[in-house]
């Protein structure tokens, strides 16, 4: 089975500016060694790692450890979308050794919540498309109608949901949410990640929160063929240890067909992110 979203990181090495004393318990090393341990009482075996920096020397050294992590199948990295090189970057990471997969951007830390339709970024995710691979969006409901338009305009672009689109779960959303899931949901270009949500609730409070109602809302308006599974490790760990989370989306499909249990947690990882396995 593929966890199509993990990541890893060094804050010895580089600063990340989301990372302050509320993410104190994860604000450390995190590498290969530990990913295998946490996966190994589980049935996943293969990985999708994805940027948490918006740096190419991250996506450079996530392609090295994808290279020699044979679990990590693939790398969703950044580049500069606004750039006038975004192809020029996007073939020097493909030429790089490990694999490259994907390409995500914190929207959700943009000022501008309509930054995905600027001109040069459209350019830029024009760029992602022409070189063969997946979007992933990182947004929250202010972002969600530039989502929704940018992922109408550029139907031949693969885009991924990351977490759900974020609900504020700790606080109850759910019918706005629900709206503009179903509007991206109805579009075929975009799937969906089954990943995040622990967090996103209370953390100490995430089973009695009803995670998993929002975890069978995203199989049910994406369908098994446009749903995948992902961890969102070592972030998970503010609310949940690995199996716990893996746990949790398995269940949330427990009304599904093995075929189609198989399609979340393998089968819609492998063909939009083009995964050798």
């Amino acid at each position: 089975m593929i966890d199509a979203h993990q990541h890893f990181w060094n804050p010895r090495v580089r600063e990340y500016p989301w990372m302050d004393e509320s993410v104190a318990p994860i604000a450390r090393e995190v590498g290969p060694a530990e990913l295998l341990e946490a996966i190994a009482p589980t049935p996943v075996t293969g990985t999708v790692v994805v940027q948490a920096l918006s740096s190419l020397e991250e996506s450079f050294e996530l392609l090295g450890l994808c290279a020699t992590t044979p679990a990590v199948l693939g790398v969703v990295a950044w580049v500069d979308l606004a750039a006038p090189d975004t192809a020029e970057q996007i073939a020097r990471l493909q030429e790089h050794e490990g694999r490259l997969v994907g390409i995500r951007h914190q929207v959700h830390d943009e000022a501008d919540p309509e930054w995905l339709l600027r001109p040069e970024v459209l350019r830029g995710l024009e760029a992602v498309q022409d070189a063969g691979l997946a979007f992933d969006l990182l947004v929250r409901r202010r972002e969600s109608a530039a989502a929704i338009a940018v992922a109408e305009r550029m139907p031949g672009l693969a885009f991924v949901l990351d977490h759900a689109g974020k609900p504020a779960i700790a606080e109850g959303q759910w019918a706005e949410w629900t709206a503009w899931l179903s509007a991206l949901a109805a579009l075929e270009n975009v799937s969906c990640k089954l990943s995040g949500l622990v967090t996103e609730a209370s953390w100490s409070l995430w089973r009695e929160e009803g995670v998993d109602r929002y975890a069978r809302e995203v199989i049910g308006r994406f369908g098994p063929s446009r749903t995948m599974f992902g961890s969102d490790w070592p972030v998970s760990l503010l609310a949940a240890d690995y199996q716990e989370v893996f746990q949790l989306a398995w269940d949330s499909a427990s009304g599904l067909s093995a075929d189609e249990r198989l399609e979340v947690f393998e089968g819609t990882a492998r063909r939009i992110y083009q995964l050798e396995y």
